[in-house]
């Protein structure tokens, strides 16, 4: 039986997050640039300007700002016309998003399991998955990995299916030097606050296709017709960014490789510090070049997850839990046993990541993980 969670310490100075982000650039100048100008909702030059950063980072050809990630699926997937009837293959073990996203256009959500490498969806069980109703497939970069995107581009290839790639944790990694998010029809990315790069809430989608990047803009802004005011042709949301959220990327952006950089020392550290413990760390596919998002590792089994976690927020470490399995909750409740899905959602643990985090603190995580698992076991 799990234990119940215990309360972290009272005193904030010895807590370790699990992440904080960075804002020492030039945030608070561009944010109050937006302030002083009055332009803070979705109109506003920061908003291309970054939106044009996005493009010039990744390799994208076009790349279109939305309030949140979870938006930016929903409209990457209402754009290339997914619906009732049709089939998206996804994997279970996931933040649950990109499911309720596939649910929320009418279309099936198929859950496919992941490779114990890597923990990622496994493309051999994907293609065992797909029937005459697949429209698409949706892989889902997670922690410290990128996708076998040359097994799914050939098998979008092969059985003529649109690919949307789920980069919400991807910024900064790349995979035989092209940037996650761009090997397929459509990528999507998160700047939630835990992010590597933030803007507090939002998020892009970028694209090769000019007619398609068209469509999305007219579509996160209600459908409005170009150049006629409150007329509106299509279905459309509001799934603007604001200037604000814009203001903050753009200075997040600006400093990216030097965030990056401090997240792979601090990468190597942990793992060198975690080499002599019973756990397994992520195998990322040759050729990735990890943005190092969350250092995550899985338990030996039988361990009691949730007091190796209590153990550690006695110590003023806060961890978290890697994602449930999507198929085993109750709005899905798949009758299938996905057996790595299920080991890795059941095993993980997620511990701090963020790029302010010293080489002392990190030795005092790894430590304190260690007692925590030799009373656990």
């Amino acid at each position: 039986m799990a234990r119940p969670a215990q309360p972290l310490p009272a005193s904030d100075s010895a807590i370790i997050p699990l992440y904080r982000p960075d804002l020492s650039g030039n945030e608070r100048k561009y944010v109050n640039e937006c302030l002083d100008t009055g332009w803070i909702s979705g109109q506003g030059s920061f908003v291309e300007r970054f939106e044009r950063a996005v493009v010039e980072y990744t390799g994208a050809e076009h790349a279109v700002a939305v309030s949140n990630g979870t938006v930016g699926l929903h409209l990457a997937l209402h754009c290339l016309g997914v619906g009732p009837g049709d089939e998206v293959i996804v994997p279970s073990f996931t933040f649950v998003a990109p499911v309720n996203m596939i649910a929320l256009t009418g279309a099936t959500p198929v859950f496919a399991d992941c490779r114990p490498s890597d923990w990622l969806l496994d493309p051999d069980d994907v293609e065992q998955r797909i029937t005459s109703r697949t429209k698409a497939i949706l892989p889902v970069h997670l922690y410290r990995a990128a996708c076998d995107m040359t097994a799914f581009v050939a098998l979008a290839a092969k059985y003529k299916l649109l690919l949307i790639e789920d980069a919400a944790q991807g910024v900064g990694m790349r995979l035989h030097d092209q940037h996650v998010g761009t090997f397929g029809d459509v990528g999507v990315f998160s700047f939630f606050g835990s992010k590597t790069l933030t803007t507090g809430e939002g998020g892009m989608v970028v694209t090769r296709d000019a007619d398609y990047a068209e469509l999305l803009r007219r579509a996160r802004n209600q459908g409005v017709m170009p150049g006629r005011i409150y007329w509106h042709d299509c279905l459309g949301f509001n799934y603007r960014m604001s200037n604000l959220s814009a203001a903050i990327g753009l200075a997040q952006i600006e400093r990216l490789e030097a965030t990056l950089f401090r997240k792979r020392q601090l990468a190597m550290r942990y793992k060198r510090a975690l080499a002599d413990l019973p756990v397994t760390l992520q195998e990322p596919i040759f050729g990735t070049a990890s943005s190092e998002w969350l250092m995550t590792c899985l338990l030996p089994e039988g361990t009691d997850r949730e007091l190796v976690r209590a153990k550690m927020r006695q110590d003023g470490i806060e961890t978290r839990p890697t994602f449930g399995c999507v198929h085993k909750m109750p709005m899905y409740a798949a009758q299938e046993r996905l057996p790595t899905a299920e080991s890795v959602s059941a095993r993980g643990v997620s511990l701090p990541s963020y790029p302010g985090l010293t080489d002392d603190d990190v030795d005092r995580v790894t430590s304190s993980l260690r007692g925590a698992i030799e009373a656990a076991t």
